[in-house]
């Protein structure tokens, strides 16, 4: 078991002709990703890499091969649509590595998908990843292994970071989530929290937050309120001087609501274990799953 993708991922890949829709189409198929099609308007009937159909259109893609998971790697301007596109076609789980999308377009984004009843990750994500099923986006699937950890993260970079230093260790991972930094996204913490907490193979879960924003001060109480799997927290940006636009999440402190500190006393408020750097991960995981 895992949440969101895994062996019955069925994936088609939006702006699968382009830079980086190419090179991380063949990174998933390469991994075991089910890709069953790829879309790019203009193109279709062409094939993309002498296995994947490609399509004009979502829709045509979902009907024709079943795809019920969309990843998209198209250039901002036309990334709303790109998203709205997918959810009208059927598709369940909508997938948006695409920064840079104005936040405007996802105010009309944001309730046509809920509307829809499908779910959004990112954008401004990495993706996410079941080890050893499926990977959809751009987390390296080398650095991955099976195991009980639940890893989700605001951050991509940092992922990264987090589960390279938990396979070291020998702690592998149920599903990692990067749910994106942007001011709107489509999963946030409490989502993917919930849906960990439901999974019978994640024992433990890594959460990554970062100043700015109260997103991690809610999500400290639905653990509170919630959660009987134990939670670690790390909080990104601890040094960053007072009002400053920090991070590649656009982070901003806004009088105490967005503070670090602010952000650690609701975790240790709520019983998780607080990582102070990256690497602490391990230590405070391996303590709760004994």
């Amino acid at each position: 078991m895992s949440i969101f993708i895994g062996k019955d991922t069925k994936l088609v890949v939006q702006g699968i002709t382009g830079r980086d829709g190419s090179f991380h189409t063949n990174q998933m198929i390469e991994y075991g990703t089910q890709v069953v099609a790829g879309v790019t308007p203009g193109k279709g009937g062409q094939t993309f890499a002498e296995r994947v159909p490609i399509y004009n259109t979502v829709h045509d893609a979902v009907q024709h091969t079943g795809a019920n998971t969309s990843v998209i790697y198209v250039p901002p301007p036309f990334a709303a649509d790109a998203m709205m596109e997918a959810a009208d076609a059927g598709v369940q789980l909508i997938i948006c590595i695409t920064e840079g999308v104005p936040v405007l377009d996802m105010t009309k984004v944001y309730p046509f998908i809920k509307e829809k009843g499908a779910r959004l990750i990112g954008p401004n994500c990495p993706g996410a990843i079941t080890p050893g099923e499926s990977k959809v986006g751009i987390i390296p699937g080398r650095i991955c292994t099976p195991g009980p950890v639940g890893v989700v993260s605001r951050s991509g970079t940092l992922t990264y970071e987090i589960v390279n230093h938990l396979t070291r260790a020998g702690l592998g991972q149920s599903t990692c989530v990067g749910i994106g930094g942007d001011p709107i996204n489509g999963t946030n913490f409490i989502d993917c929290l919930e849906a960990f907490e439901k999974d019978p193979n994640t024992k433990a879960v890594c959460m990554m937050g970062e100043i700015g924003g109260t997103d991690e001060q809610e999500a400290a109480e639905f653990i509170k309120r919630e959660m009987k799997k134990p939670v670690v927290g790390f909080i990104a940006g601890q040094t960053a001087p007072p009002g400053r636009r920090m991070g590649h999440a656009g982070a901003i402190i806004s009088g105490s609501a967005g503070t670090a500190a602010e952000k650690i006393e609701a975790f240790q408020a709520a019983g998780m274990g607080v990582a102070k750097r990256p690497v602490e991960f391990v230590e405070l995981i391996q303590a709760r799953l004994r």
